[in-house]
């Protein structure tokens, strides 16, 4: 009851018009349906060259649609059903976020705002887990094998199916990543300082082991790349998410809140969207792509016993690019609230606790 109360407070000292509200619904629009639309991209993605979909452009050219050339080799009538499905698919996700939008026309842009961030922190926290325990687990493989003792451990066949890139990508990195997914909706901690304190170590640990025991193997080298890159990428999102990224702020820190917003805002819409849909759309645009090819075939390095993440470390860059994409809509959220005036529910109910 108090939250209500406070929540009718806070919508009649809105001001809300009908202007502000035209904005606010397409603002809202644009950035749950982006958000949206590079899930469905990912998810089409996956479809069509991991599980050999049609796609929906080969199926409007089946169709001869839009005015497309038809195939060289008309569709089975499997993949029509599957382009069918695709369409759907599209279409079903256009009217769930329209209907939500204009069903809660009430709803602010900060709370949409707050709920994406939310949803960036939590895939951001998923890969770290994922990037520990695949690090961990790809470390033991490689320093068994490379030792001669996996085969002593798990016998000869599961030693040489270890000795696969795709053999142990799918039953071990995959469920691990999935472990790693299931860990962050129980964990809260992000744990970055872990993971810096384990890139520190793994090279203390390459250094004494070469310089006191005259010890090393490709593989330390590749756990530092491996997580050091994790960080890096990942890093920048949950930056971005704590406004922890260094501005050059000789101009930015004299504006107003007002100008500040509308250079959060425009930013967000002109230069970093763009650029995150650039890397998802040059890197997964064919099966030959710069994305999309290491993933597919499991790429790995060419360096010996080394361990088998090459791939995964190609496969941050969708990760960077989706979570920034996802924090530049709660980003332009945000500001346009500021733009609209939209009162902050967080700092109102921290002054009427202090009033």
């Amino acid at each position: 009851m108090i939250l209500e109360h406070q929540n009718r407070t806070l919508e009649s000292t809105s001001g809300a018009t009908p202007t502000r509200y035209a904005t606010t619904i397409v603002v809202r629009l644009f950035s749950l349906g982006t958000v949206g639309l590079v899930m469905l991209f990912l998810l089409n993605n996956y479809l069509i060259y991991w599980q050999e979909w049609p796609g929906l452009a080969n199926f409007f050219a089946h169709n001869e649609w839009f005015f497309l050339e038809p195939l060289r080799s008309p569709l089975t009538d499997v993949a029509v059903v599957q382009g069918w499905i695709q369409l759907s698919g599209l279409i079903a996700f256009l009217i769930i976020v329209t209907g939500f939008v204009l069903l809660s026309p009430g709803r602010r842009l900060r709370t949409d705002s707050k709920m994406l961030s939310c949803f960036a922190g939590y895939i951001i926290r998923a890969c770290f887990w994922g990037v520990l325990l695949v690090g961990l687990a790809d470390m033991v493989i490689s320093f068994l094998r490379v030792e001669g003792w996996l085969e002593l451990l798990v016998g000869d066949t599961m030693a040489k199916n270890l000795g696969r890139p795709s053999w142990r990508g799918t039953f071990i990195h995959y469920p691990l990543i999935i472990v790693g997914f299931i860990i962050a909706l129980f964990s809260r901690s992000l744990g970055f300082i872990w993971l810096t304190l384990l890139v520190v170590f793994s090279e203390f640990l390459i250094v004494v082991t070469r310089f006191i025991y005259s010890y090393e193997q490709v593989f330390q080298g590749d756990l530092v790349r491996f997580w050091y890159a994790a960080l890096f990428l990942y890093a920048s999102s949950y930056a971005l998410l704590h406004e922890g990224h260094v501005r050059v702020d000789v101009f930015y820190s004299q504006f107003t809140r007002r100008g500040k917003a509308l250079t959060n805002g425009v930013g967000s819409l002109l230069l970093g969207l763009p650029l995150c849909w650039a890397i998802l759309i040059t890197g997964m645009s064919g099966r030959g792509s710069s994305l999309n090819s290491p993933l597919l075939s499991f790429e790995v390095y060419q360096q010996g016993y080394g361990m088998y993440v090459k791939y995964l470390m190609v496969g941050f860059l969708v990760v960077f690019a989706v979570s920034m994409m996802i924090q530049f809509c709660s980003y332009l959220m945000s500001s346009v609230a500021d733009l609209c005036k939209e009162p902050d529910l967080d700092n109102f109910l921290e002054q009427r606790s202090t009033s």
